[in-house]
């Protein structure tokens, strides 16, 4: 019996190694981003096709920030809530589906993010509990919808404990379960994940906007 929980053990540390190896940086074309020069963004509700029902708003209520610090100005997400409400739209399904030029027309923006939480949320794999949130996202140029730039990025939040031997791991990975769920520590991992993805001078990131000091030199 404790031979199988040693080998389960460590198939579950590899396999977590292996899920926090970010793959290559792959060469990112910023001519059309260059080109187009965009001032502001609209963030549109992201798409989501993780578990979590409550995936969507949580990366939403923090992708503004590092874009804005980034030197963009961004429609406040409140307007834009309300704007689509007000027009019948409540889902980000319906709301990805809408022209870029209508999108353009109503709120005035040069550019729109669109995401998607591919995974959000906590689980628990026999001596650890990891949180894991990862989204893809795309800049879409609403002026004559060119797709300004793409990115991704996953993180891997992990709660190991060495100490206590094999039953003492067991048991902190329970322990770091419930606090996960009771926290919602996937909350925290989202807006680490879009700091990362969404914050310009990052490798492959997107570019400073006109209100960053950093505009000219790039």
């Amino acid at each position: 019996m404790m031979n199988r929980l040693m080998r389960a053990g460590l198939l579950a540390v590899v396999a977590l190694l292996a899920g926090c190896v970010a793959p290559p940086q792959k060469n990112v074309d910023y001519t059309a981003f260059r080109e187009s020069k965009p001032a502001s963004i609209l963030v549109l509700p992201p798409l989501n096709t993780s578990v979590d029902v409550a995936a969507s708003a949580a990366v939403l209520a923090q992708a503004t920030q590092p874009l804005a610090e980034s030197g963009y100005y961004v429609i406040p997400v409140g307007v834009m809530d309300e704007t689509f409400k007000q027009n019948g739209l409540t889902t980000p399904d319906d709301i990805h589906q809408l022209p870029a030029a209508k999108l353009r027309e109503i709120f005035g923006a040069d550019a729109a993010l669109y995401m998607t939480v591919k995974q959000y949320g906590s689980s628990y794999a026999v001596i650890s509990s990891t949180v894991t949130v990862s989204i893809e996202a795309e800049l879409l140029d609403l002026r004559n919808g060119a797709t300004l730039w793409t990115g991704s990025k996953q993180v891997v939040h992990a709660n190991n404990n060495n100490s206590g031997g094999l039953l003492g791991m067991l048991v902190q990975a329970m322990v770091d379960q419930i606090v996960n769920n009771l926290t919602d520590r996937s909350y925290s991992v989202a807006g680490m994940t879009n700091n990362m993805l969404l914050s310009a001078g990052t490798p492959g990131g997107i570019l400073y906007g006109p209100r960053s000091p950093r505009y000219e030199a790039q």
